[in-house]
C-alpha cells in the first residue's frame, strides 16, 4: 500500500510540475498584419496612380473638345 501511495504522489509531482502559470504573451499587432497592411498600401499607390492617370486624360478630352 505504501509504494501505491508513493507512486501516486510521484505521478501527481510530475504532472503538476508540467502545468505552466505563466500568461502567454501574444505578438504585437503590428506583425500578425504586415503582409495585408504591405498589400493595402500597395493598392493604394496603384489608385492614386489610375486616378492620376484619369484626370491627365480628363484634361486632354477638354482641351481636344475646346480647340475644336
Amino acid at each position: 500500500m505504501k509504494t501505491l501511495t508513493v507512486f501516486v504522489v510521484m505521478v501527481a509531482a510530475v504532472l503538476l510540475s508540467g502545468c505552466d502559470n505563466r500568461p502567454k504573451t501574444e505578438p504585437p499587432p503590428a506583425t500578425i498584419f504586415k503582409e495585408e497592411r504591405q498589400a493595402l498600401e500597395k493598392a493604394k499607390g496603384v489608385q492614386q496612380t489610375i486616378d492620376r492617370q484619369a484626370e491627365e486624360q480628363r484634361k486632354k478630352m477638354d482641351e481636344a473638345e475646346k480647340g475644336q
